[in-house]
């Protein structure tokens, strides 16, 4: 189908004109330049920002501070290879990535913005500069093809009225509507209504009667933090210490001027501008930031060096579902469900410990702890609910590891203290793990140099112990040991009763974060095992939590908890940015020292908003409260008028997951089919109008992202079943050399 019975072109509307839109354009204009059938479209696109490419959130007008959260080599703007069944591809110089893109610029300008590397983390403006050049590539690729037009409309669309055979798109300046037959929803990034949130009410009654200031949302920076309510003198508390908390505190002090100078130990040390305010209280419901992203040493062979699940894996959580899974029909579709943490969980702690001392110790001991592990294992997927009581399957799974661990780390502390010869006979293969636990202890050339004198153990022993850790490793084997606990809560809760003490303690914890995540996701045991079991493992993540894969009480839990360990274990900040916030505290222009647990609460005394750290005892006054925490998505609560309209029209309802024996769980996200086509208010399928991204999150997880190369990435495909929806490919589109625009790919796991 190329345009409807009367000929006329096929009309496309799309809300929100961001990165996903680019990609749209991208397969669009690949697709219809290859096609032997001719295709009219008239495709609209709809921005509020006009930021048409970027989008707010990526615009390149933005302040300097921010970081993307994902590193150059993991970029892209269109599909490539590894997309199964993309259709025909552009050619390779009409395709950069964005490390192809800089390294062009950099060629082009001389200008130093653009001279990174693969692994480096560039600043989330110069990824909208990219981002606005491919955008209007593709649309002058569009433009160019006969019988197709592109108009950019900057304007916010508020509500879609049916008109048949499409919908009416309503635009909030009253101009005549467009009718269209398709309508592709890409709003991105949102946030709620502050009058619908009783306790965001009480906070903006309390700055209204007084003389503080409450900001409801962070962005855009430019316009939350202004430097008239949050200047010099000012105290600014940052509610929130994830991505958002930390773009805050970089653009409060060196987005006003302040600079970064390296020490002669190479540490950061902030020098103020004097425009910057007097401090920023930053706390959280953890009291952490999240941990430094990794040096990803997976990039050089992403499809050889991403992790491959041994426990937990999606046959196992279909072995779940089978033998523990809750039959329960949602949306019309019987669906068996799973408990997060008594059933996935465990499998996903039993990884994790497999990776950490696998990651120490080497591939020879990986082999042996599989084989203590799968007999529990194997008893696990047979019946998990009565597997040791539920509440410690965790434990109890890692256990046959854990012991194995203890044994290896006795034989090699036996020969790294001189007590044992590294070729003494031993019944574990003492010689290849203390070779691997040397060079992840200290370097492998400083663990070459130890090993030459392995065959003289008092010298050997000797050595070793005159040897520190640049990672700050403990340097006795029985001393790294993995537990989720530790992983979750690395400053310890009875190691500090008092502000100063967890200041101390928190800076502590940042210098070692920071110095394992310097060494790497595939060298360190720590920061391997939560990249792997966290990241390249997504996808069994995904596949057990989708279209109601939890039971309510669990999906609730999931997204409420262990969404946020998955954010701060391998969703962090890049090591540089961890740096410059360390030098902040150390500097006094940032103060953490209230804690976990903080509350938050007017002081009419002041005038000021009170910030107290229920387990330090701080208590900090603030005359600027800022909510750097992402809002989850809520159509009903959705500060954008469209889908509280969309709502009162019945064209879409919230999805909900029925509880068995207990409450609903209803996250806030729609009703969506597998085409993300929504379901209406009466139960049918609306196939005119498709959303993408965070409207889809509670039905689906983690469907936002940006997108990445040589890794079949979901939004693609997501993309694609979208445009086969009102374009399918016929046999006489397929063109004799189309194979060798679309060389065979294996299978890869959805992308991060």
């Amino acid at each position: 189908m190329t345009s409807d019975r009367s000929g006329r072109p096929i009309r496309l509307a799309i809300v929100g004109g961001g990165p996903t839109c680019t990609y749209v354009l991208e397969r669009l204009a690949a697709l219809i330049q290859r096609r032997r059938t001719p295709v009219t479209l008239d495709i609209v696109i709809f921005d509020l920002s006009g930021e048409f490419g970027p989008g707010q959130v990526h615009s390149p007008r933005q302040t300097v501070t921010s970081y993307l959260n994902r590193i150059v080599g993991q970029v892209a703007f269109a599909a490539d290879e590894s997309v199964i069944d993309a259709g025909p591809l552009l050619p390779a110089e009409q395709r950069p990535t964005l490390l192809e893109w800089c390294r062009a610029k950099y060629a082009e300008t001389g200008d130093e913005r653009f001279n990174l590397v693969a692994e480096d983390w560039p600043k989330r403006y110069l990824h909208g500069l990219a981002l606005r050049d491919q955008f209007d590539r593709y649309v002058e690729m569009l433009r160019a093809i006969d019988g197709v037009t592109v108009t950019l409309r900057q304007q916010e669309v508020v509500d879609l009225a049916e008109r048949s055979p499409g919908f009416a798109v309503l635009t909030s300046d009253g101009a005549p509507p467009m009718t269209a037959d398709y309508v592709l929803m890409l709003t991105g990034h949102s946030s709620n209504r502050p009058e619908l949130d009783p306790q965001q009410m009480a906070w903006a009654r309390f700055a209204q009667d007084h003389r503080s200031h409450l900001v409801h949302s962070a962005y855009p920076l430019e316009q939350s933090c202004d430097a008239e309510r949050s200047g010099p003198g000012t105290v600014v508390g940052c509610m929130g210490m994830g991505l958002t908390g930390i773009d805050v505190i970089l653009y409060l002090t060196e987005g006003r001027g302040g600079t970064f100078e390296r020490d002669a130990a190479g540490k950061f040390v902030y020098r103020p501008s004097g425009a910057e305010p007097e401090k920023v209280v930053a706390f959280s419901r953890t009291g952490l930031f999240t941990f430094a992203r990794p040096y990803n040493q997976k990039e050089v062979d992403v499809n050889r060096l991403e992790y491959k699940g041994r426990f937990f894996t999606i046959p196992a959580v279909a072995r779940l579902r089978e033998t523990v899974g809750v039959p329960n029909v949602i949306s019309g579709i019987e669906q068996r469900q799973l408990d997060f943490q008594a059933h996935l969980l465990p499998l996903i702690q039993l990884e994790m410990a497999l990776i950490f001392y696998s990651t120490l110790y080497g591939d020879e001991f990986r082999q042996l702890a599989i084989n203590a592990a799968e007999p529990d294992y194997d008893k696990f997927l047979a019946d998990a609910d009565a597997f040791a009581g539920r509440a410690d399957a965790g434990q109890a799974l890692i256990l046959p590891v854990a012991e194995l661990a203890a044994r290896m780390a006795q034989a090699v502390d036996a020969v790294l203290t001189g007590s044992a010869a590294i070729d003494d006979p031993h019944t574990l293969p003492v010689r290849p793990v203390i070779e691997r636990f040397l060079a992840v202890v200290y370097r492998p050339d400083r663990a070459a140099e130890l090993l030459a004198l392995a065959h003289r153990p008092a010298e050997f022993a000797a050595a070793v112990a005159r040897e520190e850790s640049p990672w700050r490793h403990p340097t006795s084997a029985a001393d790294h040991v993995f537990t989720w606990d530790t992983t979750i809560n690395p400053i310890a809760r009875d190691s500090y009763s008092t502000p100063e003490e967890y200041q101390a303690r928190f800076l502590d914890f940042l210098d070692r974060d920071i110095r394992w995540a310097a060494q790497g996701n595939l060298v360190n045991p720590a920061k391997a095992a939560a990249d792997a079991a966290w990241r390249d493992l997504r996808s069994v993540v995904i596949e057990a939590v989708d279209f109601g894969g939890l039971r309510a009480s669990s999906h609730r839990a999931f997204l409420r908890v262990y969404t946020r360990h998955h954010n701060r274990l391998c969703q962090g900040a890049s090591c540089e940015a961890m740096e410059k916030v360390t030098a902040l505290v150390e500097a006094g222009y940032v103060d953490i020292s209230v804690g976990p647990d903080a509350t938050v609460e007017g002081d009419p005394a002041s005038g000021r908003f009170r910030v107290t750290g229920q387990r330090t005892g701080a208590e900090r006054l603030v005359d600027v409260l800022i909510d750097a925490r992402v809002h989850p998505f809520d159509a009903e609560r959705d500060v954008m008028p469209i889908y509280p309209n969309l709502l009162r029209r019945g064209i879409v309802r919230k999805w909900r997951n029925p509880g068995i024996d207990e409450p609903d769980f209803v996250p806030g996200g729609l009703d969506l089919t597998r085409e993300f086509h929504p379901v209406r208010a009466d139960g049918t399928v609306e196939s005119r109008i498709t959303f993408l991204g965070p409207p889809s999150e509670g039905v689906m997880y983690h469907q936002i992202g940006a997108l990445r190369p040589n890794k079949d990435h979901h939004v693609i495909r997501d993309i694609l079943c979208w445009i086969r929806g009102f374009l399918p490919e016929s046999e006489s589109d397929r063109s004799p050399d189309s194979e060798s625009d679309q060389p065979a790919a294996g299978s890869v796991q959805p992308s991060n």
